[in-house]
């Protein structure tokens, strides 16, 4: 599904916007999806869902609307092809969520690497980013610091509470310089896929356009999703539960002895 351009892009920059769009028919869907999800969740802030495939033990009291839709959504069988050319033939999905940056008050990510937040060791997973709405610069897209990934290490982060923001766990100014960035713009069906170590936010959307992506968490199922650990880092993020944290086993075989159990229904 990858060429060979798209790929060594991705081991270059840590991230790749793919020749391929998905069908207007399933971004349609999604869509519609969306507007369910959102009726269903009234009280809920639309700038990130958290797991809406997942029907069981949602972090953020979310309630579930078509949750196998999501799931069918994130297993799309050119994406996983896709990802499979990134991170191998054994994939895990571990995550999703919805960002749905309403106009004029959409909230800022901070700039962050990914990583920071997630239990998996190694630390090695890949980011599917869909876009459900146009993505641009004047409604908040994603912008990405190209090449942030090399040397697979974590850099400094601190803890900014601003509510303006969907994340608690901020980068320290000195460990990248914004003069690099790259805006991640894409119309509706396109994707981009980026490294866990990527350096990466997002501006506010002080526009009259919603930015909606559906975002799908990929790791290599000969890494470990490690709860205890995960235990720690949500409660030093105060935004997600790994407890229970369903882990679907997409393609391949599990080689890193996951609970492939915990959080699905019995």
């Amino acid at each position: 599904m990858l060429s060979d351009a798209e790929i060594k892009r991705y081991q270059d920059e840590g991230y790749v916007i793919p020749d391929y769009r998905l069908p207007m028919a399933v971004v349609d869907e999604m869509r519609a999806e969306l507007d369910q999800l959102l009726e269903a969740n009234p009280e809920m802030t639309a700038d990130s869902l958290f797991v809406p495939h997942a029907p069981q033990n949602n972090p953020q009291g979310m309630v579930a609307s078509n949750p196998h839709k999501w799931l069918k959504f994130a297993c799309h069988a050119d994406i996983l092809e896709m990802v499979a050319d990134l991170i191998g033939e054994d994939i895990i999905l571990w995550g999703t969520t919805v960002f749905g940056k309403p106009a004029h008050t959409g909230k800022a990510t901070p700039w962050h690497q990914d990583g920071q937040y997630w239990p998996i060791r190694p630390l090695a997973s890949c980011s599917a980013w869909i876009a459900i709405d146009e993505v641009g610069e004047e409604n908040g897209c994603m912008r990405v610091i190209p090449g942030s990934h090399k040397g697979s290490h974590l850099l400094k982060h601190h803890t900014n509470t601003a509510k303006d923001l969907t994340l608690n766990q901020e980068l320290d100014t000195d460990q990248y310089d914004e003069a690099d960035a790259a805006d991640i713009i894409l119309k509706p069906g396109q994707m981009s896929f980026h490294d866990i170590n990527m350096v990466h936010g997002s501006r506010h959307n002080t526009s009259d356009r919603r930015r909606a992506g559906y975002v799908l968490r990929f790791m290599p199922a000969t890494s470990h999703f490690d709860r205890n650990l995960g235990n720690q880092l949500g409660a030093k993020s105060g935004v997600v539960d790994f407890t229970q944290r369903a882990l679907y086993l997409v393609r391949g075989e599990d080689k890193a002895s996951n609970d492939l159990k915990i959080g699905h229904a019995h």
